[in-house]
């Protein structure tokens, strides 16, 4: 939307995250700039944002040369012959949801790339990820590899405040559990427009928001 105040959307967003999760840990504010354009994006970085994440692979690389200024995520669903497109340019890659991908990234990345394991905490079939049983098991096996695990993303279910809290709680606590074994850990991207407040009072500490930040598409 054209009259969308988008800096004021990003710092009211991030007054409101300069309390901290439920820990008091910092929370780190992703854009998430599906179909956002250039113009668009620059505005939220110069609002404050400091790290942006891309949904599909054209669009980060289409955009890439052109957003400046902040951390560039991909945190959308990769296809494994789309890799090379995101090879030395992404800060974190969100949605490592799968053994295959995990090969296809250590066979195709000529240096370390920061990642983080997709939960499909919601047990959703339209949706991909370990299930929530796996997240170690999946965590080991980056072990030897090019991949450098750094915590967990996990989007919830619609549903009701009562059912989407536990299934919070878990992820938090599935963070914490790797966090003990490995200082590295330290993210854990859970929480979106319709339901950021709720990840963060759960202990999210980075959170993906779109429409929060430029109104609706």
């Amino acid at each position: 939307m054209d009259n969308f105040d988008i800096e004021s959307a990003v710092k009211a967003t991030l007054r409101e995250l300069s309390a901290g999760n439920c820990f008091g840990e910092p929370v780190l504010l992703v854009a998430a700039t599906k179909t956002r354009t250039p113009e668009e994006i620059s505005r939220a970085i110069a609002a404050g944002v400091t790290a942006v994440g891309e949904n599909k692979v054209q669009e980060f690389r289409d955009k890439y040369g052109l957003i400046h200024g902040a951390e560039k995520h991909f945190i959308g669903h990769l296809q494994t012959n789309k890799i090379k497109y995101l090879l030395g340019k992404c800060d974190l890659i969100h949605s490592v949801d799968r053994d295959e991908l995990i090969d296809a990234l250590d066979a195709k990345l000529t240096a370390p790339q920061d990642v983080l394991i997709q939960i499909n905490i919601g047990c959703e079939l339209s949706k991909g990820g370990y299930p929530l049983e796996k997240g170690l098991d999946a965590l080991a096996a980056l072990k030897g590899t090019k991949l450098r695990p750094r915590g967990f993303m996990a989007m919830l279910p619609i549903g009701e405040e009562s059912e989407l809290i536990p299934l919070a709680k878990e992820m938090r606590a599935l963070y914490d559990q790797a966090k003990k074994s490995d200082p590295a850990i330290r993210y854990l991207s859970m929480g979106m427009s319709g339901d950021w407040r709720l990840c963060v009072r759960c202990g999210s500490n980075m959170v993906r928001l779109g429409t929060s930040l430029f109104g609706a598409r």
